[in-house]
């Protein structure tokens, strides 16, 4: 195959690029399954542990696209998986969305995470037409704080004492950014 020229390309930045699962991504699925900390923070428990079975199973499903819950692995630009992000939770009707994400933990900390929500929400906002991301996040999780302010985002609210992890209950904090005030925030960065 000819070598794929990326200089007009969506789905990158100067920093990552977005692609989509392919069934050889098991093995980064299964080794951030032993990350205990970020797991509980995106699933917001312990999870059971991990299996090949279980790993290469949520990659064939999730490759090319073909479920309503749009997965993408997150490359470096020297074409290394750095983590996943995801458009889910998305209804047409009323223009709302979610996404999830998480980074490798060798990788966290080279804004990584930011950049690929940027480009999430530019698709969601500026082709999908959704008007409204409104995203959860667990309480103690400051790396998703943190992405969230960063691109934008207001909270919304607090859901109080709602999950129940390592022996207590946490809060659900709740952010939301509609697509003008993220057209706003784009205004100030440039």
């Amino acid at each position: 195959m000819r070598e794929i020229n990326y200089d007009n390309y969506f789905w990158q930045d100067n920093t990552i690029r977005l692609r989509a699962i392919q069934p050889e991504d098991w093995e980064s699925r299964y080794l951030n399954r032993f990350d205990t900390p970020a797991r509980r923070f995106l699933e917001c428990a312990v999870e059971l542990p991990p299996t090949i079975t279980e790993a290469r199973s949520f990659a064939e499903t999730y490759a090319d696209f073909s479920t309503n819950r749009i997965m993408f692995t997150i490359e470096n630009l020297k074409n290394e998986n750095v983590g996943g992000i995801n458009l889910n939770s998305i209804d047409e009707r009323n223009g709302t969305f979610s996404i999830g994400i998480q980074i490798d933990r060798d990788q966290r900390g080279k804004g990584y995470g930011t950049r690929s929500v940027n480009i999430l929400l530019k698709y969601a906002f500026f082709e999908r037409r959704l008007n409204k991301f409104n995203n959860s996040v667990l309480e103690g999780n400051e790396a998703s704080i943190a992405i969230l302010r960063k691109v934008g985002c207001f909270q919304e609210g607090v859901r109080r004492k709602v999950f129940y992890t390592d022996g207590k209950y946490y809060d659900s904090i709740l952010f939301g950014l509609t697509k003008d005030e993220y057209v706003e925030h784009l205004s100030k960065l440039n």
